[in-house]
């Protein structure tokens, strides 16, 4: 795997871009608008960066980061996704999206609606319950003591490995949040959404052990 595609470059999506490449990653930045607007992004994260279309990024990563609003989640190009690694970072904010009938209710999971429409890639939960500044600061390498852990979620078994894998290689250690369907005890309002990372208004964070984030997941309730 030599390469991540991005559909969204914003916080979270342009923050993982940036962990990517300082990795050794060559990445694929998209927007909603013309590659063109990337043109600054590109240029702050060097060589291994170029801005493409949305189904360019799609279907040249060799795993993609989708990181969109989630009203937004059906302009997602499926088909180039088909049979790849898709980490869905999006979450469900009714203010911004809209009210979501199967979301209220309980009956699907912002990732199971992902999923939904991606049907023939492999949607991993990951990267939606940190602040986007507290997961750049936070990255550290693999046998640092303070190294922070994220949960994950997923209903492939292989994806989760390469999931894991990506986390590991770009300063984080993964922890397993189950199948999609249980990816509700990651989303806003949970104890693992914020908290295990310190206070938005501290820039650097705080690091968050495996047994922090599994303790948090442990807490969740619907």
């Amino acid at each position: 795997m030599t390469s991540v595609g991005f559909i969204g470059s914003g916080h979270i999506g342009g923050t993982v871009a940036r962990l990517s490449v300082a990795a050794g990653y060559d990445v694929l930045l998209s927007n909603s608008r013309d590659p063109q607007t990337l043109a600054g992004l590109v240029q702050e994260l060097g060589p291994l960066a170029r801005a493409v279309t949305s189904e360019e990024a799609a279907g040249e990563g060799d795993l993609v980061v989708v990181s969109v609003p989630l009203h937004a989640y059906q302009s997602v190009p499926a088909g180039p996704l088909a049979g790849k690694l898709v980490l869905d970072t999006c979450n469900y904010y009714p203010g911004r999206d809209g009210q979501i009938a199967e979301l209220d209710g309980g009956s699907l999971t912002s990732s199971e609606l992902v999923q939904r429409h991606l049907a023939g890639a492999h949607v991993v939960k990951a990267f939606n319950n940190i602040f986007y500044q507290h997961l750049l600061s936070l990255a550290r390498p693999a046998a640092a003591a303070d190294r922070s852990y994220l949960p994950i979620a997923g209903d492939d078994a292989d994806a989760m490995s390469q999931a894991s894998a990506f986390l590991d290689a770009i300063g984080y250690g993964a922890v397993d949040d189950g199948p999609l369907a249980s990816s509700w005890r990651q989303q806003p309002g949970t104890p693992v959404y914020g908290p295990p990372y310190g206070s938005f208004s501290d820039p650097v964070g705080t690091p968050a052990s495996e047994a922090t984030v599994r303790a948090a997941l442990a807490q969740a309730t619907r």
